[in-house]
Order: structure tokens, then C-alpha cells, then sequence
């Protein structure tokens, strides 16, 4: 069944027909046009398709668009000022946390999340924070230092411990 629907994605509004059994990764995808938010596993496992939805790291594999009507998203598209890298992007490329970076946009946003409720989290709560996000790469080591680095760039310090 078709349905028009209205999503607010990084502060704008998109009016677009879907079928009501299409996941939310997939009109950000092939509708929207929004590729950053990485189609993975399709059933959760994996992370790659994290989004921020209402501040909330989500699964956008998981969720039916049609159930993110009326909520506030955010896709590693939106985290960027102007032309600039978001702290968390640019903690990223500074600390080699990626590889081949197919798990990057899922772990920026899930990042995000952590950091925007919780600026002093612990290695433990990042790590918590980033279950069931897989880095096919291994680069788990560099991930974690970037989201700590980055925490120290929110903080208003770059100065690494």
C-alpha cells in the first residue's frame, strides 16, 4: 500500500510517496537520496544504518518510514557545519577510525548520541554505546580513540591524555 508521507531529515521537511513496508534506510536511500546511511545487514546486526532519531541512535533498517513521520531525524549528512567536519567526523579522520569506512556514518551517528547526552562518557559507556556495531575492518581500537578525542574536542580541549 502507497502512502505520502512528510520527514524532517537534518532540519528539512521531504514529502514522499512510499510503500508503508519500506524501512526508513530505505527512502533515505532511493527517495531522498541521502546515501551517507549505509545499508548493511538489514536486520540490525550491524550498525551501518544508524541514524539519530529524535537524539536517538536508531537502526533505520529496523523502523518502517512510515513510523518516523513527525520525528526528528538526523543522518551523518546533517552533523556538518557549513562546510566544516563535525568535531566527531573530524576526531574520525584525525585518529585513522576508519578503514574502508563503511561502518563510519553508523558510528558517527551512534557517536553523536552518546556524546550529545553524555560529554564525559567513560571508555566502558562509549564501548556500550557502540554494541552491534561491526567493523568489518577491525578498526575498533582507532574508534574508540576518536570518540574520545572528540569528546575532547566538545569539551573545548584537543589536548590528548
Amino acid at each position: 500500500m502507497k502512502k505520502r508521507i512528510t520527514l524532517s531529515v537534518n532540519g528539512r521537511e521531504y514529502s514522499v510517496d512510499v510503500d508503508t513496508t519500506w524501512t526508513l534506510v530505505e527512502v533515505l536511500r532511493d527517495k531522498i537520496g541521502l546515501t551517507g546511511t549505509k545499508h548493511g545487514c538489514g536486520v540490525g546486526a550491524c550498525g551501518s544504518c544508524t541514524v539519530n532519531i529524535d537524539g536517538q541512535a536508531i537502526n533505520s533498517c529496523l523502523m518502517l518510514a512510515v513510523k518516523a513521520e513527525g520525528k526528528s531525524i538526523t543522518t551523518i549528512e546533517g552533523i556538518a557545519d557549513g562546510n566544516g567536519l563535525h568535531p566527531i567526523q573530524q576526531a574520525f579522520a584525525d585518529n585513522h577510525g576508519m578503514a574502508c569506512g563503511y561502518c563510519t556514518p553508523g558510528m558517527i551517528m551512534a557517536s553523536k548520541a552518546l556524546l550529545d547526552k553524555k560529554l564525559e562518557a567513560s571508555e566502558e559507556e562509549i564501548k556500550e554505546a557502540l554494541v552491534g556495531h561491526i567493523c568489518r575492518c577491525g578498526t575498533y581500537p582507532n574508534i574508540i580513540k576518536s570518540v574520545i578525542s572528540a569528546e575532547r574536542i566538545l569539551k573545548g580541549s584537543s589536548v590528548l591524555k
